[in-house]
């Protein structure tokens, strides 16, 4: 691991016995003087120093009028001066030995050019200087359990609790704000908030890295617009895995828009988002796709420390939501199991006859009159081995029988050792005063929709399922070795070569230099035989003639190689072919594509899918990580779209899945093995019922 992989500390920044604020004033609206309020509203314990040029006190502390004033090795100095001043500023800090700086001031690499130019000088001044800097546009940190608030938002301290608490870290300070605000609305409490910014010096991955180490904190949530250390923030999260604290990430880019709106705003170079998508949750990261979703499946994981493995119960109250919430689970993959016959049994002794025993479970409007039959019933699902979880989603009604349900409904739910939910149905429509609190002052979440309910209950579920494995499985497949491979794009048959040395089948052939070559390798292989024309600098043969299939006879053959070598000196005169491939005429069989490639950041990938209009059309992939088992590269091509035609579709034999996830789990290997190979693709790689066969080879390495 590089110096820069390994998390910086952030213990001096976030828990500080000395704060210098830069820039302070009593004015209305001074950024210095809402921390120093900050600080004395939160009772901060250590030594406050200040600095001014215009006041020699402020509320009876003594102000200094330049940071070289100050004592030396104060722990951070928060710098609330405008950005023209700011580099002066960090250098005298770093002249004071200072531990860390807050840099609130915009105006740097989110608007390029000489902004982005102030930034880099900023970072080498704090770099050199060994001063660990936050920021720039940031909006700073809360230390909510130690009482250190370094930051201008006007916040109040909270009381002490022995409640779960979640630690947020977002580049964005609005994002920070937001979720504080919503996750506190929740009854639930914080022991961090941070604000990186632009992240000059610190990155989210070294507050992150505290944050999973830190004993009060259960849950991290992170709104992240690109994630600047990517191997970092992996080793972090597989720490995170290990030790079962969960890390909820919501990180935009998915579109090409979004992608460029990060650069604009906080100076990030977005990375590929699905390579980064498949990484973490790898890691068991709970990625998430909506603000919504990071702030209920915080909640979930938080106020629940063991998550479910197996699907959901839902109960309700509503025949017509049952058909619903089938559609709605399977969509976003949450298991509803049917209740063991222990449970139907029990189940149909406390609901009315006319009731259906399932899953979802509709109560009937019976519970008006008998509002216990809810607590029995969730009794019975809670208890049933089966379930993991029960989300209840229910009409209130009116005041009375909304809070005839709360009665009825706390019990079973109230201290449940299985995560549980509680849906209202209705929007925005008016509950009485004291419903909601009355669930959450038991721990039990409450949401205003059974969508926002289902979706943070599969993302907990999902989550406990990656958590469960002791250790991620090794991979199965070991890399031969290699010989030295050329720069640049590999003609197919070198790259058929390798795929050979990989155990990967490929076509019988050789390459001819004429047509005597050609003539000697047909004796050996037979016919039908196929000609492709091989060059590094030809990498579509197929629009310029460079391809001939369904050659039969030697008749065929001379006239093929003739018509080769026409057509490609019409298209490309100057083109001087290696020579051509002459192989075996493959059978048909069902196409597919496997193949991989190495993120500049993330590192390598895997990728299958089926060929021809599945993959172009339906984007029909599924991106691995390259340490994957055979048996779970074989659930992989189980989620393919159109996996029914591996499966033996319309009377067909079912193909070899098991050789498919051979071979991808050898492009794996040489992937991880060789730092050299860039990109793999194999297109088409042809499947039978016995083996497959990959007719094409695309092989990238690193240029010299």
């Amino acid at each position: 691991m590089t110096a820069d992989a390994v998390p910086r500390d952030v213990g001096r920044l976030l828990k500080p016995r000395s704060v210098a604020i830069v820039g302070v004033s009593p004015e209305p609206g001074s950024i210095g003087g809402a921390v120093l309020a900050n600080l004395e509203r939160f009772a901060y314990g250590g030594e406050v120093h200040l600095v001014s040029r215009n006041r020699r006190e402020i509320n009876g502390r003594r102000c200094v009028g330049a940071i070289d004033e100050l004592p030396p090795r104060i722990d951070v100095a928060v710098l609330a001066v405008p950005a023209a001043a700011i580099n002066d500023a960090v250098a005298a800090c770093v002249a004071r030995e200072m531990g860390a700086a807050i840099v609130y001031a915009a105006g740097f690499a989110e608007i390029g050019g000489e902004g982005l130019a102030e930034q880099e000088a900023m970072a080498r001044i704090a770099h050199d200087g060994a001063l660990a800097l936050s920021g720039p546009n940031c909006l700073g940190l809360v230390n909510f359990c130690d009482g250190v608030p370094l930051t201008y938002e006007p916040l109040e301290p909270l009381p002490p609790s022995g409640a779960p608490a979640l630690g947020v870290v977002a580049q964005s300070g609005a994002m920070l704000s937001s979720l504080r605000m919503a996750l506190l609305g929740k009854g639930l409490t914080l022991s961090h908030i941070v604000s990186t910014g632009n992240e000059a010096g610190l990155g989210a991955e070294d507050f992150l890295a505290f944050l999973v180490d830190d004993a009060r904190t259960r849950a991290v949530v992170m709104f992240a617009e690109q994630i600047r250390r990517p191997q970092t923030f992996l080793a972090i999260a597989e720490r995170a895995r290990q030790c079962a604290k969960p890390i909820v990430l919501m990180h935009p880019g998915v579109s090409g828009r979004a992608r460029e709106s990060a650069r604009t705003h906080t100076g990030a170079l977005a990375g590929d988002h699905a390579v980064m998508a498949t990484l973490v949750r790898r890691r068991a990261v709970v990625l998430v796709d909506t603000m919504e979703e990071l702030i209920d499946t915080a909640e979930m994981l938080a106020r629940f420390p063991e998550p479910p493995r197996s699907g959901a119960a839902v109960l309700t109250n509503s025949g017509a939501f049952k058909g619903f919430a089938l559609d709605f689970c399977d969509a976003i993959g949450l298991d509803l199991p049917q209740p063991t016959p222990a449970t139907m049994a029990a189940l149909a002794g406390v609901l009315p006859p006319f009731a259906a025993v399932d899953n979802p479970l509709d109560t009937t409007g019976q519970t008006i009159k008998q509002p216990g039959i809810f607590t029995d019933a969730a009794a019975h699902l809670l208890a049933d081995p089966g379930m993991g979880s029960l989300v209840v989603s229910i009409v209130p009604g009116g005041s009375r029988q909304a809070m005839a349900k709360v009665a009825a409904l706390l019990p079973p739910l109230a201290g449940a050792s299985k995560p549980v939910a509680v849906a209202v149905m209705g929007d925005e429509g008016p509950l009485p005063d004291d419903f909601i609190p009355a669930f959450r002052t038991r721990g039990v979440p409450v949401l205003r929709s059974p969508e926002r309910a289902l979706r943070a209950m599969a993302h907990a579920t999902a989550y406990g399922r990656r958590r469960a494995a002791a250790t991620i499985v090794a991979p199965d497949v070991a890399l031969p070795e290699l010989p030295p491979l050329r720069h640049g794009v590999l003609p197919e048959h070198e790259g058929k070569a390798l795929m050979a040395r990989l155990a990967i089948p490929v076509p019988d052939g050789a390459l001819a230099r004429d047509l005597v070559d050609a003539q000697k390798i047909v004796r050996r292989i037979g016919f039908p035989v196929v000609l492709k024309a091989q060059s590094t600098d030809l990498a579509h043969k197929s629009e310029v003639g460079g391809v001939i299939v369904g050659i039969a006879d030697p008749d065929a053959l001379s006239a093929a190689w003739q018509r080769l070598h026409d057509s490609i000196a019409a298209a490309r005169p100057k083109l001087v072919l290696d020579g051509v491939l002459v192989e075996s005429m493959a059978p048909a069989g069902i196409e597919m594509v496997v193949g991989g490639r190495r993120d500049a950041a993330w590192g390598p990938v895997t990728v299958i899918g089926l060929g021809g209009i599945w993959i172009e059309a339906l984007d029909d992939v599924r991106l691995m990580p390259p340490d994957l088992a055979r048996k779970e590269i074989v659930l992989e091509v189980s989620k393919l779209k159109g996996a029914c035609v591996l499966r033996g579709a319309r009377g067909q034999p079912p193909a070899d899945i098991e050789a498919v996830a051979e071979v991808a789990a050898r492009i794996g290997a040489l992937l991880r093995g060789r730092p050299d190979v860039v990109e793999v693709d194999i297109n088409p790689l042809v499947v039978y019922p016995k083996g497959v066969l990959a007719l094409d080879a695309l092989v990238v390495t690193a240029d010299e």
